[in-house]
């Protein structure tokens, strides 16, 4: 009888984890290998001196039932709260609604401007721009150019490190589906209950009374008491094929590098890094496409500051052009249980590539620029700060340039043809921009397909059907795509020469560093905060 060894499974964040409680659920010998110390990937919760963060952000909401029981089923009822959804933008001083609202915005633009804007929306109409092909024009077109300048430039831009009219106009025409300027003051009129064409727009989400790392902690825990590995500071560094399988990984951790056989590898680091640690290699032109997939950078400034600095918003979306920073949350919003008594702690949130002088600055410094941003934006009083973190996420986005979709395709063609046990899942895993919940189904359907041979295509899972901010009834017939975002330029063709290590969870980092690791150091009183 042949001799069987299981699932490995590279990388304990939501889908990885997902994977291995789903295949116990099965009866199946699983081993999950986690590069950092911590499990939850991006959706893990920091802790620094009894100050939590959530890392982007985190609400749990889905209309995936499926989903919906795995979360109630690892946690109890109790561990959630039901939290409010509130969000704005923040532009020149003033906080704007988000959804619109005609009121609120009139107020904060003034008359004057408000004019201003009606005047540049009512030419553009007149001449509209005749290059619609990037993200500018087509919003501008559809906005006047100073909404678009007030309400998406700035953002957007910070967000994806580049200028506005070099993003491909495929994203804003998916999530800005047929919205206008008419349509947008229409809505915004109208009564809240007629807004029925709103779909993602939710008004209150459950939210682990910790943070999100809560769920993929206690998931962690249930995985071992079900008779599955979690080791973690572990990388996979060879994925070993052979006979068109794979056969075994090569892991090196705390005892050394060792070979663990397997018969399934379910994989949520990168995909490009997956690829690179096949042995023997992958062909020249898959290697190629590997290299050539980016990855968009975070990095999280927590600021402790006294609770009379708190606001009602989950996050700001900051779209002022005078600082970096890229929105703000208060994660005393998100839960009383983050912070305590008295003070609350804001998360400056900055949107970087791993090579950008703001990634390579020091921890203090960066405080310093952070605590220095929100006083210049108004929204605490100089000298208030009292303490601060840095925490780096690397490869938070995968960034969808011109050429990603060949390179995806010809992995993944090549993966279904040579390597057929190998499982690529979630949003690394797949380089898709995806919500932790499709992460989850990705990871769900591919325990079914491991166990059952229930033959599920995993790149079908469509991340955005039901998040659009507008659903007008029609879809759009793209599959697989993962949750939208802007199509960007791809960099020159050439030799990569930055050596990464590969990791789990969906992060990788230079190897002198620790590759995947979230980076966190206290700051008390940084220079210049009194």
């Amino acid at each position: 009888m042949e001799e069987r060894h299981g699932t490995v499974v590279i990388g304990a964040g939501p889908a990885g984890l997902t994977a291995a409680y789903e295949l116990l659920r099965h009866g199946a010998a699983v081993q999950v290998f986690e590069s950092d110390q911590v499990v939850g990937g991006i959706s893990r919760t920091v802790e620094r001196d009894g100050w939590r963060f959530d890392i982007g952000g985190h609400r749990f909401f889905t209309k995936v039932p499926r989903v919906e029981a795995f979360w109630h089923e690892v946690l109890p009822d109790e561990e959630f709260l039901l939290r409010p959804r509130m969000s704005r933008i923040f532009y020149r001083g003033a906080l704007y609604d988000y959804p619109l609202n005609a009121g609120n915005a009139l107020r904060n633009l003034g008359i004057r401007e408000a004019i201003r804007c009606m005047g540049s929306y009512a030419r553009t109409r007149l001449r509209p721009p005749r290059d619609q092909s990037h993200f500018e024009g087509w919003v501008s077109a559809r906005f006047g150019w100073r909404l678009y300048s007030i309400f998406f430039k700035t953002y957007t831009e910070k967000v994806w490190g580049m200028p506005a009219d070099q993003l491909q106009a495929d994203w804003a025409a998916q999530r800005i589906k047929n919205l206008s300027l008419s349509k947008a003051v229409l809505n915004a009129l109208l009564p809240r209950r007629n807004r029925k064409d709103v779909t993602s727009l939710i008004e209150e989400f459950q939210y682990p009374k910790y943070g999100p790392g809560m769920m993929w902690e206690r998931c962690t825990d249930e995985v071992r008491r079900r008779g599955g590995e979690v080791t973690l500071g572990t990388w996979v560094t060879a994925v070993h094929r052979e006979g068109g399988r794979a056969v075994a990984v090569t892991v090196d951790g705390a005892g050394g590098e060792r070979r663990i056989p397997a018969d399934h590898v379910i994989s949520s680091m990168p995909i490009s890094e997956l690829v690179a640690a096949i042995r023997p290699a992958a062909p020249p032109e898959v290697l190629a496409c590997a290299a050539d997939l980016r990855y968009r950078d975070f990095l999280t400034v927590a600021l402790v500051v006294p609770e009379e600095f708190s606001f009602p918003d989950n996050w700001i979306y900051v779209h002022d052009p005078a600082v970096q920073v890229g929105r703000i949350q208060n994660f005393g919003s998100w839960s009383p249980y983050l912070v305590k008594d008295g003070r609350t702690c804001l998360g400056l949130e900055y949107f970087v590539f791993e090579d950008d002088a703001t990634w390579r600055t020091p921890d203090d410094k960066l405080v310093a620029l952070a605590t220095a941003e929100l006083e210049k934006l108004g929204l605490v009083r100089p000298g208030c700060v009292e303490a601060g973190y840095v925490v780096r996420m690397p490869k938070a986005y995968p960034v969808y340039d011109e050429r990603y979709q060949r390179n995806v395709d010809t992995i993944r063609d090549w993966l279904a043809r040579e390597l057929p046990n190998v499982h690529p899942v979630g949003r690394n895993g797949m380089h898709r921009y995806n919500n932790q919940d499709h992460s989850m189904m990705t990871a769900m359907l591919t325990a079914e397909n491991i166990v059952h041979g229930a033959g599920h295509d995993v790149w079908s899972v469509n991340v955005e059907q039901d998040y659009h901010e507008r659903s007008d009834g029609d879809r759009n017939d793209r599959r697989g795509t993962g949750r939208d975002a802007p199509v960007v330029p791809s960099r020159p063709l050439g030799r990569v020469t930055t050596e990464t290590r590969p990791t789990g969870a969906g992060q990788s980092e230079k190897r002198s560093t620790g590759a995947g690791s979230a980076e966190t150091r206290p700051l008390r009183r940084p220079t210049g905060v009194n």
